[in-house]
């Protein structure tokens, strides 16, 4: 009997809580019944009870999607619960689509990061010539971050760019040249980076170094030509002989990661400094803020470089979000075939993998689950 009131209870509960989010009348109320709520929900699967710091709570009725935001990352914690059992039950006991559980901390940083990238952008067009190709999509690109940080909560590129297709068709004008090189390697930063390109303006070409398939697998390259397909971009690819690399890495002379990156950078910049396009964008989540686009020198000649995903602070889960409408193969694990091989022979250097993977968690761009994850596949027996 007490089961069934108890259950009872719950489900009134429950729709009280729903009620008050979808009229809107609840901000105060909610963040005292959403503690109530949670701690009901903690005290049911063996949690203890908490009191959590909620800062903010954003509904939108349109998507019924719920956002809460908490003071800091153990507020933070203490709603997901433990594998992501509390947030679950409530998400279902509220009929929610989902429940974004965010903490304010995170956001200031992606906040500062971001308003730096926006200086540094601002900065850089007011130095340039007006006349470059380049100006119209870095003024796209302004106007995004612009825009991104005026809905920090709850901005989604998926349906930012639905909205402005269908309301502000002409929000982000495009190039009439290609003002861009982008280095589109299949994976999904490159993917994400080159969708994007295409959605501010840029106009861009994309190119992919291609040193065999023990570095760029036959599922990368189903990737890049069915992408470039999708979103109409001129794509090449530069054939390159990898074959010292390959050799002094499986004689355990160095990590691989570091030398391939050098060359796939100088073969972009030199085929950007042929087909006179001094703009470059990469797909790297590093260097944030200030560091987002940079001068770079090759050969005596000037290239900008543009980090894209970094100049606005973007998560992994941003990024696959974006993607993941383009049905591209799902990329597992971190690095490549060669990488892997490297990893069997020489474990040690592993943990050169592990640094740079930990760079991106310390920046914000990987949660601490998803860096467990890709470093736990290094270890998988198959």
């Amino acid at each position: 009997m007490k089961f069934i009131f108890d259950s009872f209870h719950f489900f009134i509960h429950s729709i009280y809580n729903l009620l008050f989010l979808i009229l809107g009348d609840f901000m105060t109320y909610t963040k005292r019944t959403l503690l109530e709520h949670i701690n009901k929900i903690r005290k049911n699967i063996g949690h203890d009870e908490v009191n959590i710091d909620i800062k903010e709570i954003i509904f939108d009725k349109n998507l019924n999607e719920l956002w809460i935001i908490t003071d800091d990352r153990p507020d933070k914690s203490a709603i997901i619960g433990k594998g992501g059992w509390v947030v679950g039950r409530l998400r279902e006991e509220l009929g929610i689509n989902s429940i974004h559980v965010e903490s304010y901390s995170d956001f200031l940083i992606k906040k500062y990061r971001m308003e730096l990238s926006f200086k540094k952008i601002n900065s850089f067009i007011e130095s340039s010539n007006s006349n470059k190709d380049y100006i119209l999509p870095l003024n796209n690109l302004k106007k995004l971050i612009g825009i991104k940080l005026d809905n920090l909560y709850s901005f989604d590129f998926n349906r930012h760019f639905d909205d402005c297709s269908d309301i502000y068709p002409n929000i982000y004008p495009e190039s009439s040249k290609h003002a861009a090189i982008l280095a589109l390697s299949g994976g999904s930063d490159s993917s994400f980076s080159l969708i994007l390109a295409k959605k501010l303006g840029f106009n861009p070409i994309a190119v992919t170094v291609n040193p065999g398939t023990i570095v760029l697998p036959n599922q990368f390259k189903e990737n890049i030509d069915k992408l470039v397909s999708s979103v109409e971009v001129e794509h090449h690819y530069i054939d390159v002989d990898y074959g010292n690399l390959i050799k002094d890495a499986f004689e355990g002379r160095f990590h691989p990661c570091g030398r391939c990156s050098a060359i796939i950078e100088e073969n972009i910049y030199d085929y950007a400094i042929n087909h006179g396009i001094e703009f470059v964008i990469f797909g790297d989540m590093l260097a944030t803020g200030s560091q987002c686009i940079t001068e770079q020198f090759h050969d005596n000649q000037r290239i900008f470089r543009l980090n894209l995903p970094a100049a606005l602070s973007v998560s992994k889960m941003e990024n696959q979000s974006l993607v993941k409408k383009y049905d591209l193969n799902k990329i597992k694990g971190f690095g490549c075939p060669l990488l892997y091989e490297v990893h069997k022979k020489f474990p040690y250097m592993k943990k050169f993998s592990i640094q740079r993977i930990l760079r991106e968690t310390r920046s914000g761009a990987l949660e601490p689950g998803e860096a467990l994850d890709l470093i736990w596949s290094f270890y998988k027996i198959k």
